[in-house]
């Protein structure tokens, strides 16, 4: 079956230009389309499935913020104060909390990444929706139970980053508000209604089945908060970190890793290598080669890493593709799970440790932060910890290149595999953690017609598994979890002339086509992306697939969208032990065209 770009390709001859920086990030301008009559403003969506507590009603409710961010750049971030529901109108324990967090905004607005902390630890990564004249609103609901021990606890502030610039041009200003629902009612286990977090809430071993209840105690690796509590890491020699005390009763240990790409590596997949910058005399500081991968240390000593899912932010390429449904991840970006209990026997010796964060070949920026969540034996005031394995073979990277002045391919391998061991003896007995990981980077970069055509293909396969042991052996805990996520990007750049025009756009939009300036041009995309996670508990496994195809064109001038057309299809589909969830939806230019649910059992499984 032929793709749209392929029968653009095959319609059109493109005349040579210099190498555009694509992917891009575009403003979506409020440009001329067919005639609308005026609507209301209009909601936008990230497909994921329902949380475990959608069907439950809340003991108690608290507004934890309601602000508009308005001209917020360079300046602090909005902070009030917290204090949990009392316990009067809202008995304890609680068995659920989600955060409920919606937005909304009219004008013209670039997407905008957005931090949410509760005592300087991160509970929610997102990113805004670029608005329209007509306005937009969307709302992102999290499961933030984990996040328990913090939520117990008095005067304690909120804040939350969104740097904004409200002027003559950006005219869309952020209103956001942000409420808590807790709830004490137990989880109706039925179709659609699962306990674990959907892929948006987390990727990593995040279960409760792993786990049990929520950490004693969660220690935020963060900066000081007076532009956000994340790290901003410049280069692959930045190492952020902070020193931590742990607790001498510590008998397990997660650190919760948050993370996003922007500036010139907000595109990091799509990066060609230093050699063709300088051998083309480029001036793109988007360079540094296609690979990224971040890591955890702790005192230096390597503990963990991953190589993030590639978020897309809906100015990102094509910013008609992600209206009025966004990219997977885009509003609830995911966060990384790394277990450190096989570690603790290095850091149970009550002196402060460094808990570093990097990323290997990044370039200006990357935002992350941290939390550590921690278990403490409440029958012992101090436990007996060791590590025993720690296999961790040397980062194996293969690069392949091959081009000739602006055209060639770029092929780049990555592979990782490690193994730690650890035990612990609490009050209750001896358990012995093995924590395994492993991954496979492949990636490929074409560039053809001098340069204008540029193709990505990326492939990140992940296996990850955690091992629980009691003192005879006896396995008390295993989870597995396999996870692929393709992408791939198809740009080409053309001058914005009559005769680059699409056939079926001849008649309905040649109005569009008659400026020939030389500061605008035509950008003809294609992306598809997907998420394949299997997680096995025991017995247990759940499964999740969701997938995204979009393709379109847009008219550039500058990093401003003056016309173009969007089409995006996504499916995404959950399935456990108790049933499943699955949503498709298709939309065209902004509206959608269909949207289905059915809680029946898709054969793709």
């Amino acid at each position: 079956m032929l793709t749209f770009l392929t029968v653009f390709l095959l319609l059109v001859s493109a005349t040579p230009l210099a190498l555009s920086s694509t992917p891009d990030h575009f403003l979506k301008e409020s440009f001329s389309r067919p005639p609308r009559p005026p609507k209301a403003p209009q909601e936008y969506t990230e497909l994921t499935h329902p949380l475990p507590s959608d069907r439950l009603t809340p003991s108690c409710t608290v507004d934890l913020l309601h602000h508009s961010f308005a001209d917020t750049m360079n300046k602090p971030p909005f902070t009030v104060p917290y204090c949990p529901p009392p316990i009067s109108t809202c008995p304890r324990p609680w068995s659920r909390v989600a955060l409920d967090f919606q937005a909304e905004c009219r004008g013209e607005q670039y997407d905008r990444v957005a931090g949410l902390w509760l005592g300087g630890a991160e509970i929610l990564r997102t990113t805004t929706a670029e608005p329209t004249k007509s306005g937009i609103f969307w709302r992102v609901r999290k499961d933030i139970t984990r996040y328990s021990s913090l939520l117990e606890k008095s005067n304690l502030t909120v804040t939350m980053m969104l740097e904004n610039v409200v002027n003559k041009i950006y005219t869309g200003v952020y209103h956001v508000k942000v409420t808590l629902f807790f709830y004490r009612e137990n989880v109706v286990r039925v179709p659609s209604i699962t306990t674990y977090p959907s892929f948006s809430a987390n990727l990593g071993l995040n279960s409760e089945r792993l786990y049990g209840p929520p950490a004693d105690l969660i220690m935020p690796i963060s900066d000081d908060g007076n532009r956000g509590f994340w790290f901003q890491i410049e280069s692959e020699s930045d190492l952020r970190f902070k020193k931590i005390r742990f607790p001498r009763n510590a008998y397990r240990a997660i650190l919760e890793l948050y993370v996003s790409f922007h500036g010139d590596d907000e595109f990091w997949y799509s990066n060609p290598p230093n050699s063709y910058i300088r051998t083309n005399n480029l001036t793109t500081s988007r360079g540094n080669g296609c690979y990224r991968e971040v890591f955890v240390t702790i005192d230096g000593k390597y503990i963990g890493s991953e190589v993030p899912f590639p978020v897309i932010f809906t100015g990102g390429i094509n910013p008609l593709f992600w209206e009025p449904v966004v990219a997977i991840g885009a509003f609830n970006l995911p966060s990384y799970d790394f277990d450190l209990t096989p570690f603790l026997g290095l850091v149970l010796d009550g002196k402060a440790h460094e808990i570093g964060i990097g990323v290997d070949d990044g370039i200006s920026y990357w935002l992350v932060d941290a939390n550590l969540h921690i278990w403490l034996d409440h029958g012992s005031s101090k436990v007996e910890a060791k590590s025993v394995v720690y296999i961790n073979p040397a980062l194996r990277v293969q690069r392949i290149e091959n081009f000739k002045l602006l055209d060639g391919k770029f092929r780049t391998g990555a592979r990782r595999k490690s193994r730690f061991a650890g035990w612990v003896k609490t009050s209750t007995g001896n358990l012995t953690t093995v924590v395994s990981r492993e991954f496979k980077f492949r990636n490929m970069l074409k560039f053809n017609n001098n340069g204008t055509y540029k193709s990505v293909t990326q492939r990140v396969k992940v296996k990850k598994g955690v091992k629980v042991m009691n003192e005879i052996g006896t396995v008390v805990t295993r989870v597995f979890v396999k996870r692929i996520y393709p992408l791939n990007v198809i740009t080409l750049t053309l001058p914005y002339t009559k005769k680059s025009i699409l056939p079926y756009t001849k008649k309905k939009y040649r109005y569009m086509l008659e400026s020939k300036k030389k500061d605008r041009y035509m950008l003809v995309t294609n992306v598809s992306h997907a998420l394949r996670e299997k997680c096995f508990i025991g017995m247990f496994q759940s499964l999740v697939v969701t997938s995204q195809v979009s393709n379109g064109w847009i008219k550039v001038e500058d990093h401003s969208v003056l016309s173009g057309e969007g089409n995006t299809t996504q499916s995404y589909n959950f399935q456990d032990e108790y049933g499943c969830y699955s949503r498709s939806v298709e939309a065209k230019n902004g509206r959608l065209l269909s949207d289905n649910t059915t809680l029946s059992c898709l054969s793709a499984f």
